[in-house]
């Protein structure tokens, strides 16, 4: 399959075989988050990798995502801004980031789930995570033992404008 079609077709996996994620593709998914662009290459981001099941069963607490405990692997997305650039930008380009790690994982064979549903503060605390940075999200990783159904998306023309509103 290629690249373009594995993009089309991904699915946020949130059932993973109790199977660890071999360390050389990890790395790959790390890396293509690491090699992200953002705003005039201020590299904003900071990613906490989480393989502790006792820590990944304290962030599956979370009303929604009591199944990131069975994922081989977390990433925890942080911007930490040092400058005006980054403070403006440092979120989208860490949101980047942790794109490329899914987009990374898809074609390797690997399922991920976006988390948006935590308590930032206990996530600050569990990590010792300043508090002048912000926790963007968190990336669950492991290899896929679902096939989600196709979900519906809006048609292109409910949503793309050419030139202008």
């Amino acid at each position: 399959m290629s690249c373009i079609n594995l993009i089309l077709n991904r699915k946020s996996i949130r059932k993973y075989k109790k199977e660890p994620i071999p360390e050389t593709i990890r790395d790959k998914i790390i890396e293509a988050g690491r090699q992200a662009p953002s705003a005039a290459n201020r590299q904003p981001w900071h990613f906490i990798l989480v393989t502790d099941s006792a820590v990944k069963d304290e962030l599956s607490k979370s009303r929604f995502s009591s199944f990131i405990k069975d994922a081989s692997f977390i990433i925890v997305g942080v911007c930490l801004p040092y400058d005006q650039v980054s403070k403006i930008w440092g979120v989208v380009d860490v949101t980047i980031a942790l794109q490329n790690m899914v987009l990374a994982a898809e074609v390797q064979g690997v399922g991920s789930c976006w988390i948006g549903g935590f308590n930032e503060n206990e996530v600050k605390a569990l990590f010792n995570i300043p508090l002048e940075a912000k926790v963007v999200a968190l990336i669950s990783f492991g290899f896929p033992d679902e096939k989600p159904s196709i979900r519906q998306k809006k048609e292109l023309q409910e949503i793309l404008h050419k030139n202008k509103w």
